[in-house]
């Protein structure tokens, strides 16, 4: 098939069609497409000659050279998963089970978000593929943030360990399930039945585009765990039975990993990105002591630094958020943890959560929840687990009327002025004598008891115990001092109203004063060298040429408490390609730290930035500019394609054409081969133009894939093409006027 650009393609001969019209409509979803582009992953351990399967999941193609998104828990290497080959699976004949095919490595990865990003890199054999020679069936990622409740959903995976053809389970959206790590949508809730092996799979809504990855992690750590099963014959008795190694597969699946948390991995892999830190996820953890959940409570709502606005020992009617706060210990990123909800003592899944991996630090406080989203009348008990154990159980009351007990709310630190009022940022404050805390009280009755309760580092700093005598309304500050000043960490203020609490909120006391606010992270800059070790003594520069292959970015640090959580983000372009969530493991002070950008080749011409966060607050920042500053083209719209989009007008009166269908046919086949048929399964898009002759192709096309056109319209010639491709100069989004001609 020759190939054209697309411009010209439209111009080419007109080409007679059979007479029948072709009649708008809307393609229903793609389940063939989709479920060719799901792939079944097996990681692996090299023992002798042989390759054991230690872990397995299924995946999905988002890219026509191999790219696949799939859960972290399936594919890093751990004490769960030692394995360390990946093999990917294909199927080959519908119906049938899926075939491996290939070998792949991990290009990014965010254990955190239990999401992984795989390139397919090798044949089967271990020879090296090209990936611009692939050409392999793949979906669309869609805007998670747009899903609503009760959305219809179809989940495609594998529901065996190999010998299933690929599955599909149908339901709808049923909740969204909060968490630090992600916001309010951070996890989709749904009513598919899913099973455990179908974890890293694809759930999509009816215009077949990925919505969520269904999650779940087995929890293997107990030694007990029935979810798992043998695959091989690893102890060599000719039987595949339980006495063989077991794949740990983890029980159903009632929740997905927004599709668009995947974005981030997937701008860094297209861009062939890959960002190297003194600090890699996981290596902070120190993996002593037994994980534990304690001190549970409910707050209303967050704030912007994750913190619970107030405590609740119930809810009113009508009530649409509802968080479960609690402190967490000794976690790693191999932690499983689950929440089991019950309602009047009936199982509630809309508002569990089934085992997944833990996404927090090794200590602090965490929550999980729901927002904009009714929560019924009843009695509401919440438990949670670590590793498959119990470790905490709240009880919460929701109904009746607003009661209008005292409370204490919204707590805000600050460096407190001549008038006692704090100053800052809220929730990081700089090391010195004095912090102090903002709150808002409602409902108070002079000469009752309350406390503030300061803590550092879990353990209690001071307790002020008072007898209020402030009125019924209005705000409060309370403080702590220590004449040798206050040690960098993380610190805790506890509210109690006749030995009740009714607020508490975390805050970072790290850095030098300056004014108001913590001089944290210092000297925020670029370089370029040959060598990390170079880097640390070059000069700073903020613009480098287009065939540069490393940056490095270098901070110098003072006064960071071990273990506060903090966050590294990068973005080019504006477009965030990495974040980094974790605790802090370097010395208290110091200079010189140093993150590596690099690409094989030479990192693609934009505007880099790199941050450094705590609490959500950005505390730091440089920019650089690579050859002309900008990426030539915007490859991160839709999941590494082009959208397109246009109008049809009439060439005679130059108005629009209502109702003329437009075709864009699979690589794989011509309009010749398409005409004859009129086989849907040929079809790659279709769109049908508005009554101002608009239309837009509902999937993105790919880069250097030949497509072929058909154009028509009731009443007018029609256009046709083979060999359409879009390139890397395409001028994008490709927005196209072209001109029908009445018969």
């Amino acid at each position: 098939m020759s190939r054209i650009t697309f411009l010209a393609a439209l111009l080419a001969l007109i080409l007679a069609l059979p007479p029948s019209p072709i009649h708008a409509q809307q393609l229903e979803q793609d389940l063939e497409r989709i479920q060719r582009a799901t792939v079944f992953i097996m990681q692996a351990e090299n023992v002798g000659d042989e390759l054991i399967v230690t872990c397995v999941g299924s995946g999905t193609l988002v890219s026509r050279d191999g790219l696949i998104i799939t859960n972290a828990h399936n594919t890093l290497q751990d004490t769960a998963c030692p394995g360390e080959t990946l093999i990917v699976a294909l199927t080959i004949t519908p119906g049938e089970p899926p075939v491996p095919k290939y070998r792949a490595e991990i290009a990014q990865a965010d254990p955190g978000l239990d999401i992984a990003l795989l390139r397919i890199n090798r044949e089967l054999d271990g020879r090296l593929i090209e990936s611009s020679s692939l050409a392999l069936p793949f979906v669309e990622l869609a805007d998670s943030s747009a899903t609503q409740l009760d959305q219809t959903i179809t989940v495609v995976g594998y529901p065996g360990i190999g010998s299933d053809s690929v599955g599909i389970a149908r339901g709808t959206i049923v909740g969204f399930t909060a968490e630090p790590r992600g916001g309010d949508k951070a996890w989709i809730k749904t009513s598919a039945v899913i099973p455990g092996t179908m974890s890293g799979g694809g759930a999509y809504n009816a215009a077949g585009q990925l919505i969520g990855i269904p999650t779940t992690a087995p929890i293997t750590s107990l030694g007990t765990d029935t979810s798992c099963q043998p695959l091989q014959d690893t102890n060599g008795d000719g039987l595949v039975n339980n006495n063989d190694i077991c794949i740990p597969v983890g029980g159903f699946i009632n929740a997905l990993r927004p599709a668009s948390f995947a974005r981030p991995l997937l701008r860094g892999a297209a861009l062939g990105l890959t960002v190297t830190t003194p600090d890699p996820p996981g290596s902070q953890f120190s993996g002593t002591g037994t994980p534990t959940f304690k001190n549970l409570f409910f707050a209303p709502s967050v704030n912007e630094a994750g913190m619970p606005t107030a405590v609740i020992g119930n809810l009113p009617a009508g009530s649409t958020g509802l968080y479960l706060f609690f402190d967490y210990a000794n976690m790693t990123p191999e932690t499983v943890y689950e929440l089991r909800v019950t309602t009047n003592g009936i199982p509630n899944p809309t508002f569990s959560l089934a085992p997944v991996r833990w996404s927090g630090g090794e200590n602090g406080l965490w929550y999980i929840g729901s927002a904009n989203q009714p929560w019924a009348n009843g009695v509401y008990e919440f438990t949670l687990f670590v590793n498959g154990v119990t470790s905490g159980t709240a009880r919460l009351n929701i109904g009746g009327a607003a009661e209008l007990s005292p409370t204490f709310r919204d707590i805000v630190f600050g460096i407190l002025d001549l008038r006692g009022n704090p100053l800052g940022n809220g929730f990081v404050l700089p090391t010195g004598n004095v912090a102090g805390a903002r709150f808002i009280y409602q409902n108070m009755e002079n000469g009752v008891e309350w406390v503030s309760l300061w803590y550092y580092n879990g353990v209690e700093f001071s307790r002020q115990t008072n007898t209020w005598d402030a009125g019924a309304n209005g705000d409060m500050t309370t403080s702590i001092q220590a004449s040798n000043g206050l040690l960098p960490g993380t610190y805790r203020l506890e509210l109690y109203i006749s030995g009740r609490l009714a607020a508490k909120s975390d805050l970072v006391i790290a850095g030098s004063q300056q004014g108001a606010y913590a001089d944290i992270f210092t000297n925020l800059h670029f370089t370029t060298a040959n060598s990390a070790s170079e880097a640390l003594s070059a000069s700073p520069i903020s613009n480098f040429p287009s065939a540069v292959r490393d940056l490095y970015a270098l901070a110098d640090w003072q006064q960071i408490g071990s273990g506060t959580i903090w966050t590294m983000r990068w973005s080019v372009d504006g477009n965030i390609f990495y974040e980094q969530i974790v605790p802090w493991s370097q010395a208290e002070s110091g200079a010189g730290y140093l993150v590596q950008l690099s690409d094989p080749t030479s990192i693609p011409d934009g505007t880099y930035r790199v941050e450094f966060l705590i609490n959500n607050l950005p505390l730091a920042a440089a920019e650089a500019q690579v050859g002309i500053g900008q990426l030539p083209i915007d490859r991160f719209a839709q999941a590494g394609g082009v959208q397109l989009r246009g109008k049809i007008l009439d060439t005679d009166t130059r108005q629009g054409i209502p109702g003329v269908t437009f075709i864009l046919i699979s690589e794989d086949f011509s309009v010749s081969e398409f005409v004859d048929s009129w086989d849907q399964n040929m079809i790659y898009a279709l769109a049908v133009t508005d009554e101002n002759g608009e239309f837009e192709l509902d999937r993105p096309l790919q880069f250097d894939a030949p497509y072929s056109v058909v154009i028509a319209a009731d009443g007018y010639l029609p256009i046709t093409a083979d060999g359409v491709e879009i390139t890397a100069e395409t001028k994008l989004p490709l927005d196209l006027t072209i001109y029908l001609t009445r018969d």
